[in-house]
């Protein structure tokens, strides 16, 4: 006898797709149906990966066709399983700060490539732009903040905010400032294993009053380690920036670090990478430029990587001692430094109205104010 395949596809209507709630007809279940005589080969693919699935599914069109089709039917059945995908987005993590709008994470694979530098700077220069801006100094074994920001002596205030006490956070520039250097001696050195840095952190981000603030900058300790798991499990970060020198040996951690953030199960969006050092240019000879760690190195990483290059900031002898006195260099007034500086905080905020865009707005993600910010705007 010979089969007729139109009556094998309506018999196999009455088959349920196991977790779908389709017939396997409707779903797309049934790939393809060879008709060889009283021999008939049936593919199927289903999205349920368990055994029982599979087995139910293989008797079931068995079953069906020799009652609805012909008896005696020589039926081979090919299953192939196939997980669902869910297609890849870049998630909001963590437990929301209320008043907080974008967590930015500035991080680096080792250290000595200035992060802590360019966060300080990308802080000053959000603030110059009209933003509400916070800096959480998460070195705990080397915190830099409160020297860069001439508030060493400085200690965080305990006020009662719906009858809690809280952190009030350390402000100069128009940053909020919270760092464990608040709360040690400067020639003491913190010797804690990772739960107790951990649990310091913890209560840095969430014992404190940061009030209503448009971006909480993070700057995180050199490396992938206890830190940043306990920053990602803790926070909805946002986003998170690359720093890194153009140099070989900088680059192979930088690569390291936007990996970390890539990884599936943290999935934090990376909005770039930053080159410092890029060059010196000699007071004397403003027009030269000399490439000592090497050229366009983290350029070439981010195109590599498939991620943005937020811009690069020159090696200056000035930039060095604003950190050391306390004054972070984007203040000072129509230099080459403020202008990287604002280049930079610019493209670090597109990409992040960028990113925002991409993903369903939430209170952990919504930007709420543009002020200051006319360059992003024009773009």
């Amino acid at each position: 006898m010979k089969l007729d395949k139109k009556e094998i596809l309506k018999a196999l209507e009455h088959i349920t797709v196991p977790g779908e709630g389709q017939n396997m007809v409707e779903s797309g279940a049934v790939t393809n149906i060879q008709v060889f005589g009283d021999e008939v080969e049936v593919d199927i693919t289903i999205k349920n990966p368990s055994l029982q699935a599979r087995k139910k599914t293989e008797v079931e069109i068995l079953k069906i066709i020799h009652e609805k089709v012909y008896a005696k039917a020589k039926i081979k059945v090919n299953l192939k399983v196939e997980a669902s995908s869910k297609p890849k987005v870049n998630e909001i993590k963590g437990k929301p700060i209320p008043g907080i709008q974008n967590i930015i994470a500035v991080a680096s694979g080792k250290g000595g490539v200035g992060k802590s530098t360019v966060t300080a700077n990308l802080a000053v220069t959000l603030a110059k732009m009209g933003f509400k801006v916070g800096l959480l100094d998460t070195d705990i074994y080397g915190p830099s903040m409160p020297i860069m920001f001439d508030v060493a002596l400085e200690k965080p205030l305990s006020i009662n905010v719906d009858g809690k006490n809280k952190m009030k956070p350390v402000e100069n520039y128009g940053v909020k400032l919270l760092s464990i250097g608040f709360f040690t001696q400067p020639n003491q050195a913190v010797i804690w294993r990772g739960p107790m840095a951990s649990k310091a952190l913890n209560q840095m981000i969430f014992d404190a009053h940061w009030d209503e603030l448009d971006f909480l900058l993070l700057d995180l300790p050199p490396g992938t380690g206890d830190i940043h798991l306990s920053i990602m499990q803790s926070l909805p970060v946002t986003g998170a920036v690359v720093v890194s020198t153009p140099q070989e040996i900088a680059l192979a951690d930088a690569r390291k670090g936007v990996a970390m953030f890539q990884q599936e199960a943290i999935n934090v969006p990376v909005l770039g990478i930053v080159e410092n050092m890029a060059y010196f240019t000699p007071a004397e000879l403003p027009d030269n430029k000399y490439h000592i760690f090497g050229k366009d190195g983290a350029k070439h990483l981010a195109e590599d990587l498939k991620v943005p290059f937020l811009g690069e900031i020159p090696l200056v002898q000035s930039i060095r001692e604003a950190g050391d006195v306390g004054r972070p260099a984007a203040l000072q007034t129509a230099t080459p430094t403020e202008e990287a500086f604002e280049e930079l905080t610019k493209n670090v905020v597109q990409e992040l109205v960028n990113r925002n865009t991409a993903l369903p707005p939430t209170e952990a993600i919504k930007i709420t104010t543009m002020a200051g910010c006319s360059a992003v705007k024009n773009k």
